[in-house]
């Protein structure tokens, strides 16, 4: 009876490691929810003169074009166009593979499958594309340490940004107005 015991105890033990993995998974879900609400991929075109940010889905948050955008005719508008926003979307879909693969430990490799299938739809090459991502996430990598390491030594750290030079004392001078109310209050009191 002991052994079996102990047998159902290991099981239960495997179980209850199964179920702790299952809901480290889930607790990160949040946190890639908005992460990924709040993504943006930009793509600038050759000239920079159109600039297209696209969210998560591939939606599209804005288009920026200068005049000389304007001056190119439509034909080459258009091209430089469709590019620059097919451009973007590859780089959003990029960044939501790299974002779910870090927060579920890569078990899906997304981030190897969008980049394969970019490569092929992009004819481009997948270690163009890797090396976009790397790049990108270096980037990011060094905001993130230059936040944590910013020099707050010229700071008032108690300081309320919120608070401004006081007002000015009011005046001393008064007006006819002030003389008038003293006076009626004044004549006020002796009656």
């Amino acid at each position: 009876m002991s052994a079996e015991f102990d047998r159902l105890v290991a099981e239960f033990d495997k179980f209850q490691s199964k179920l702790q993995r299952v809901d480290d998974q889930f607790a990160g879900i949040a946190q890639m929810q908005e992460e990924l609400g709040a993504l943006e991929a930009k793509a600038t075109s050759p000239d920079q003169s159109i600039t297209v940010i696209a969210g998560p889905g591939g939606t599209i948050k804005d288009i920026r074009v200068t005049d000389a955008a304007l001056s190119q005719g439509g034909a080459a508008l258009s091209g430089t166009l469709m590019t620059t926003l097919q451009q973007a979307v590859a780089a959003s879909a990029r960044q939501q593979a790299v974002l779910v693969d870090q927060h579920l430990g890569n078990s899906l490799q997304l981030t190897e499958q969008v980049l394969a299938t970019q490569a092929e739809l992009l004819g481009t090459d997948v270690e163009e594309l890797r090396a976009a991502v790397e790049q990108r996430e270096a980037s990011t990598r060094q905001r993130a340490e230059e936040e944590q390491h910013e020099d707050y030594s010229e700071r008032e750290l108690l300081a309320d940004p919120e608070d401004k030079a006081p007002p000015p004392p009011p005046s001393t001078a008064r007006s006819a107005g002030d003389d008038f109310l003293k006076n009626l209050f004044d004549d006020e009191e002796y009656r």
